[in-house]
């Protein structure tokens, strides 16, 4: 499949990246967590997040058509853009499985797309457990694979869980009217990481390769507690409290890692 295929008309092929990015941190008292909302709201509000989706779409060499972004009350927003194809003929490093850039700009080529993104923060109203959440959708149509992406996301936010959905759907003819379901080397999402991206996290992959579907998980490694806790929290806290804390916090990344609810 190294070969470039001879399509018959536009390659109309969909690859869909879909992941969510966890960051998890504790706020102890009712004015650390407002104050923590008011953090998530500057840091991360629609105006930050459309600059980050606009280097996306410089990353995969789109034209943007359509911006269509809201901040939410009490908090949380939402962008989403509708872009173009560039009238190029993409490099083989733009669709082979290796990582993407970070914030240098390449050129590629795709149809009528969309990028959106979606904040969740929440609060734990008893423990002081503060779970903020990024859904992102990239969604191509033509050569270019949306992974390519991926790198330069996970390091715009500060991610402790990653969980990345990649699919192929639909065909497109080659010029002898053969189809074709996927059209590029795929062994696993891991390989559009970079080295620095996959020693800092434990990850796992369960992939249908049958149907063209591809997930992986990511669990940062490292963990030091002072990198989760906010307000008060980074000062006022003993050593009992930090135990606890520390037993909080992991046990809430635990859960999401794994997607279930697990005993204290």
């Amino acid at each position: 499949m190294k070969s470039k295929l001879k399509l018959h008309g536009f390659n109309n092929l969909t690859k869909t990246l879909s992941f969510n990015i966890y960051d998890i941190c504790y706020a102890e008292t009712p004015q650390d967590q407002q104050a923590y909302v008011e953090y998530i709201n500057k840091e991360y509000n629609a105006k930050r997040l459309t600059q980050i989706l606009t280097e996306v779409v410089d990353i995969i060499g789109a034209n943007i058509l359509n911006i269509a972004s809201q901040d939410y009350e009490p908090q949380g927003a939402s962008v989403t853009i509708l872009i173009s194809e560039e009238p190029v003929t993409p490099t083989d490093s733009q669709i082979e499985e290796s990582p993407g850039p970070l914030p240098e700009i390449i050129l590629a080529h795709l149809d009528k797309s969309h990028i959106t993104v979606h904040t969740y923060p929440e609060i734990h109203p008893v423990d002081g457990i503060a779970t903020f959440r990024v859904d992102i959708d990239v969604s191509t149509c033509g050569v270019i694979s949306p992974l390519k992406a991926l790198n330069f996301l996970i390091h715009q936010f500060d991610s402790d869980i990653v969980t990345v959905d990649y699919r192929v759907r639909g065909f497109t003819r080659d010029i002898e009217g053969k189809k074709h379901f996927i059209d590029h080397e795929i062994n696993s999402i891991q390989n559009y990481l970079s080295e620095d991206t996959r020693d800092a996290y434990q990850m796992t992959d369960v992939n249908v390769y049958q149907e063209n579907l591809f997930h992986t998980k990511m669990l940062l490694k490292d963990f030091e507690l002072d990198n989760y806790l906010f307000g008060d929290a980074t000062s006022n806290l003993s050593s009992e409290q930090r135990a606890q804390v520390t037993e909080r916090v992991k046990h809430e990344m635990l859960e999401i890692f794994y997607a279930r609810n697990m005993s204290s």
